[in-house]
């Protein structure tokens, strides 16, 4: 039997091993793309921010571009209103020029004129009062004489004068026509540097923008090239946690196979532990973990039976805790009272062996005894147990 119970040992903790292995290999490769897809994560949240913060600087400049246009614009409607301003100024001048010219005709033909009154009163001299008196023939020729020579002298008055204020208009026209010139150049010049310097700012500033959107779609592209990898990774990782979860279930469900062929399919000892077969009434789960609990704790006489809490448990307290457990019994009992706990004959589940002097029990197949203990170094134990001698019962319904 202990050569039997070893071999189990053996084989069960060869097929742990190799679980652990296998598992410690997809462990490795599941870290390593973890660690990929952690890096790469990494890398995409970097390029976001470097796109946002390119996209806040084209912001910037499409702003700066907009300022530019809007000025330019600005500038453009001043200057086509000053160039509606400058042909009005251009239709003054031509008429200026116009009149100019009329009033230099006119200063010529009297200038002419008069050069000529002093011709003729140089060759024929000026006649005076005396003469036109002494000359008259009769009233009325004197009359028309003395007022032709006053209308001769008027006239030439009026030449001279007229002849001066053409003079002064015209040199007032021109005067008043090379400050226009000169005033028009002036604010053509004005604005049409304004407008070269706008139209270069937002060329240069529409250069920065072509220049940082390209930088940004380059940005988005690597971008999308790592969320693409990091897609890979993720859907290469969710592979290999599927793979495993499937070799872990695999290995389980052959585990349990095997456990079940040696067992006779009933509960598994792990380190001293027992854990409750498939399928196990709530009562003995509770029974088995209450056994747990108390397996390896010391035998001692009497243990147990002031209390249910005690440092170490005998027979009877221990088969007393366990049934306590799962609510099979109030208080602690001896090893005699239980040849007549529950029904007679072993249990489908539970099965006591019990005599005025010891009790043990067998739970889901396992053997429950502190003669075990003294054995194995645990309650638990396949196998074994003393039999003759002893009244078996078993729990109502177990």
């Amino acid at each position: 039997m202990n050569i039997s119970r070893h071999l189990k040992r053996l084989t069960l903790a060869s097929m742990i091993a190799c679980a652990l292995f296998g598992g410690v290999l997809v462990a490795s490769s599941s870290a390593g793309i973890q660690n990929q897809i952690s890096a790469g994560k990494s890398a995409a949240a970097s390029l976001q921010a470097q796109i946002n913060a390119e996209t806040t600087q084209i912001q910037k400049t499409a702003g700066g571009v907009a300022a530019a246009q809007a000025q330019l614009a600005t500038i453009q409607a001043q200057l086509e209103q000053h160039t509606a301003q400058l042909r009005t100024v251009e239709t003054q001048l031509m008429s200026a020029r116009d009149r100019l010219l009329a009033l230099e005709d006119k200063l010529h033909i009297a200038a002419r004129y008069l050069a000529a009154n002093l011709r003729s009163a140089y060759e024929n001299g000026s006649p005076n009062l005396v003469d036109v008196i002494l000359n008259a023939n009769g009233f009325a020729n004197l009359l028309s004489q003395v007022s032709y020579l006053k209308d001769a002298q008027h006239r030439d008055a009026e030449v001279v004068k007229v002849t001066q204020i053409a003079r002064e208009r015209v040199q007032h026209e021109a005067l008043a026509l090379g400050s226009l010139e000169m005033k028009d150049r002036s604010l053509t010049n004005q604005i049409l540097q304004q407008r070269n310097q706008a139209a270069t700012i937002e060329a240069a500033l529409v250069k920065q923008q072509i220049s940082q959107e390209s930088a940004r779609a380059a940005s988005r592209g690597r971008l999308a090239s790592v969320d693409a990898h990091v897609a890979s990774l993720q859907k290469r990782y969710a592979a290999i946690q599927a793979a495993a979860a499937r070799a872990a279930a695999e290995s389980a469900a052959k585990a349990a196979e095997q456990v079940n062929q040696q067992a006779g399919g009933v509960a598994v000892n792990t380190s001293s532990m027992v854990q409750a077969p498939p399928g196990a009434p709530q009562a003995v789960q509770e029974m088995i973990a209450a056994g747990n609990a108390i397996a390896t704790l010391p035998y001692i006489w009497g243990g147990g039976h002031a209390s249910f809490q005690a440092l170490g448990y005998d027979c009877s307290g221990s088969v007393s805790f366990v049934l306590n457990a799962a609510g099979l019994l109030s208080s602690p009992e001896v090893s005699g009272w239980f040849e007549s706990y529950g029904d007679p004959g072993p249990g489908q589940w539970v099965t006591i062996y019990a005599n005025p002097t010891h009790v043990w029990m067998e739970i889901a197949g396992w053997r429950f005894d502190t003669v075990a203990l003294a054995q194995y170094g645990t309650r638990w134990a396949r196998g074994g147990g003393e039999f003759a001698g002893f009244v078996v019962r078993h729990p109502v319904g177990l």
